[in-house]
């Protein structure tokens, strides 16, 4: 696990943005890092403005050397645990090191440990060391359908999560029949109410969104938060809302080695708002319903986003309709299931006072008349029938999609898969990914979600016969690559 910090100054475009890795002997002090820091910036004839953070292993983060210089410059101190930092190649490692500290190398394992490119190899003065690294940049605001937007009728869609075939002609139907009443500002009384009663809860505990996404800008810019922190790899609009609002946003980024699971432990005791995905975009992973509960604390807020809850069959592991837990916001959305990306229609389950919090600081009417038809159509018995055999459907095509890659010594499925999306990771992703687009398959790449890097690519679940001609795509594409 790491917990990083972003936020602050931004850096200029053509600036390269930095991570400098440090290391210290007991009781170095500030001045000698920073200075053996400033040196060494200096030298490479890079700015010190570009440093993004100070990175070192995790039984150093308490130094106050470290500390001190960190806050210096004005950036987060990042730690890592000593076995994360050791399985990192280094060009000038030491066994000396290795004992003191488990890893050959503190300084230019941890300015590596991100993802980013080693710039300038350790410097050391008599008490520190350091070496700085080029920092991944992930691209919050890059979403699936980058993928397919632009690219014509081509490509089969494996890159956006969206359910195929919908929205259903039953619902079309419904949607049309709306637009007789565009004339009339929208009243969402009655989607608020069927909302409500489809998860047990009083009407006060509902609010009605243009999406998920909207519900992430409102908890950004309503909820005060001192120490917000998002669990990664996890979609990235969380992020991007609250650094948007101002806030620096620490990250609890899971590992592939653990199967992207978390443990509650990980997070900060005091952080004040937490956000955490389930079942995870792009992981697919399911947390126990249990493990989030236990995040939940009086005066804290735990944003569950559920969003492919229903995809999940008989939703296990869902929190929507709890009212035991203090803090407690879900986040639903109607758009993965039925097909609605467009209309944008989604909610916010949380407790009442919370609830107006966000509601003062929507717009008038946010929701449209055929959105809010949309979602008390979505939220009927019979459609909750439809949704849960849509989502035994998607498991039984899950498991075919993940017989298929298991039978490619290439390709590695981290975590158990429980979504309609699989999150594999390839060598030269990159170039796999845009052979399979010359096939005619678009897919999700995965280095931009905090916590991957290039080697990922997230897979849309789709029908047998879709799979049957991915899989024999990807044979072609790693065959190509591996030439």
């Amino acid at each position: 696990m790491t917990v990083t910090t972003e936020g602050g100054p931004p850096v200029g475009e053509d600036r390269t943005r930095l991570v400098v890795g440090v290391g210290g002997r007991a009781g170095v002090s500030v001045a000698e890092v920073c200075a053996l820091v400033e040196e060494t910036l200096r030298g490479a004839g890079l700015a010190p403005e570009a440093v993004t953070a100070l990175a070192t292993v995790d039984s150093k983060t308490g130094e106050p050397g470290l500390a001190g210089a960190a806050e210096r410059f004005g950036v987060p101190l990042v730690g890592y645990p000593a076995d994360r930092l050791a399985a990192v190649d280094v060009p000038d490692p030491s066994e000396t090191v290795r004992s003191a500290a488990g890893t050959p190398s503190v300084a230019e394992a941890a300015a590596l440990a991100a993802g980013g490119e080693l710039l300038v190899p350790k410097r050391r003065s008599v008490s520190a060391t350091c070496a700085v690294a080029t920092a991944q940049d992930h691209d919050l605001r890059h979403h699936g359908d980058a993928e397919v937007i632009d690219a014509g009728s081509g490509l089969v869609d494996l890159a956006v999560n969206v359910r195929t075939q919908t929205p259903p002609e039953w619902l079309r139907q419904r949607i049309a029949g709306s637009l007789g009443d565009l004339a009339a500002y929208p009243d969402g009384r009655a989607a608020r109410a069927a909302v409500a009663a489809r998860h047990g809860l009083p009407v006060e505990r509902v609010l009605l969104t243009a999406g998920a996404a909207e519900a992430f800008v409102l908890i950004a810019r309503a909820l005060d938060a001192v120490r917000p922190v998002v669990v990664h790899p996890q979609f990235t609009e969380p992020e991007a809302a609250l650094r948007d609002a101002g806030h620096r946003v620490e990250r609890v980024v899971l590992r592939a080695e653990d199967g992207f699971r978390l443990d509650p432990e990980q997070v900060p005791q005091d952080a004040d708002l937490v956000v955490i995905g389930n079942p995870t975009n792009p992981t697919s992973v399911l947390h126990p319903a249990a493990t989030l509960a236990a995040l939940a604390r009086p005066g804290r807020i735990l944003v569950v986003d559920e969003a492919f809850m229903d995809a999940v069959p008989g939703e296990r592991e869902a929190l929507a309709g709890r009212t035991d837990l203090p803090g407690l916001v879900v986040l639903r959305s109607l758009t993965k299931t039925w097909g609605l990306a467009g209309l944008r229609i989604g909610y916010v389950l949380a407790e009442p006072a919370v609830v107006a919090k966000l509601a003062a600081a929507q717009p008038l009417w946010p929701v449209s008349t055929p959105a809010l038809v949309a979602a008390e159509a979505c939220v009927a018995p019979a459609a909750l029938a439809e949704a849960e055999e849509a989502a035994r459907r998607i498991a039984v095509d899950r498991a075919h999609l993940l017989a298929g890659l298991a039978e490619f010594d290439e390709v590695e499925v981290a975590g158990v898969a429980e979504g309609p999306f699989v999150l594999i990771r390839v060598a030269r992703a990159a170039e796999v990914r845009t052979r399979l687009r010359a096939l005619g398959f678009a897919v999700r790449r995965g280095d931009t979600f905090p916590g991957l890097d290039r080697s990922w690519l997230r897979l849309a679940v789709r029908d047998r016969a879709t799979t049957g001609r991915l899989l024999q795509a990807l044979d072609r594409a790693l065959t190509l690559t591996s030439r």
